[in-house]
């Protein structure tokens, strides 16, 4: 019997698909090996299920989403967990996360955490014109969580942060079973010793899930499709009010005059920080040689 499911596990070539009704286990059709394309975590797939609840993957449906590593697709919004205390975080690591966001078709939120010793009034003010959902949450005093699990409500999210930022400590805050999965995976995959490629969403309740990966703690945009220094403006979404008022059309909002991007932060209405991240990752992104893209 044909079904349609979520791809919600990712284990050496075995699949779980979790379908209206049951929970199956599947392997993928050979042809995927063919046409190079792999199913992810996240993914939408039509099965072909037998009786004893193992079945074939044998189509995956179009993706909003997708990344390399951690290797996730139909993602929904990418939570990034920054601190303005032990560990401080650099804004330009954060900026580099969401412009990649911005690429891949995925959704920001930016979560201010141990606000009980920092408030991360800089950091705020850096992310308050942006557009992406800012919130101010400490796991030690359940401030914010509320509000954070508001905006996750329903979607499908990864979690992000230099190490020691607080992610487990959100994510147990957020739902006491997450603590018991990720303990029980930790223990029998052995996280810690980064010795596997396991992949899993953990359902929250009310269609809310968490990508539970080996990027975890890390996310590695450098991975994905180049990031062309022509489209980088507009993966800075607090440009787009500015961009076409430029005296030029193609203007990189570097050095040319008349440029409204550059006014608008003379004006305030972008932070400088944004805009010094923008020229580092235009400065990278005009090395890359056409030959890189092919």
């Amino acid at each position: 019997m044909t079904q349609e499911g979520l791809l919600i596990k990712a284990v050496s070539g075995f699949y779980t698909v979790r379908c209206a009704t049951e929970t199956i286990e599947c392997r993928a059709r050979g042809r995927f090996r063919m046409d190079g394309s792999t199913p992810l975590v996240g993914d939408h797939v039509q099965i072909e299920a037998q009786a004893d609840k193992t079945g074939t993957v044998l189509e995956i449906l179009p993706r909003r989403s997708s990344f390399g590593r951690p290797a996730v697709a139909n993602i929904d919004n990418l939570v990034m967990i920054i601190s303005a205390t032990i560990p401080i975080t650099d804004p330009y690591l954060a900026d580099r996360i969401t412009v990649r966001c911005e690429k891949n078709g995925c959704g920001a939120v930016i979560v201010i955490n141990k606000c009980d010793l920092n408030p991360g009034n800089d950091l705020f003010e850096i992310y308050q014109t942006t557009g992406y959902p800012l919130v101010r949450t400490s796991a030690l005093t359940g401030e914010g969580i509320d509000e954070l699990r508001q905006v996750i409500s329903g979607k499908v999210c990864c979690f992000t942060g230099n190490s020691g930022v607080g992610k487990s400590s959100i994510l147990n805050a957020l739902d006491d079973s997450f603590s018991i999965q990720t303990g029980d995976v930790s223990r029998k995959l052995g996280r810690g010793r980064h010795t596997t490629r396991h992949v899993e969403l953990y359902d929250l309740g009310g269609n809310t899930y968490i990508a539970d990966t080996p990027g975890f703690s890390s996310f590695d945009g450098d991975t994905d499709e180049p990031i062309l220094k022509q489209e980088l403006a507009g993966l800075f979404p607090e440009f787009g009010p500015y961009r076409n008022r430029c005296r030029f059309d193609d203007c990189a909002h570097m050095s040319e005059p008349d440029c409204a991007v550059r006014q608008a932060i003379a004006d305030g209405a972008i932070h400088p920080s944004r805009y010094e991240s923008y020229r580092k990752i235009y400065a990278e992104a005009a090395l890359i040689r056409d030959w890189e893209l092919k």
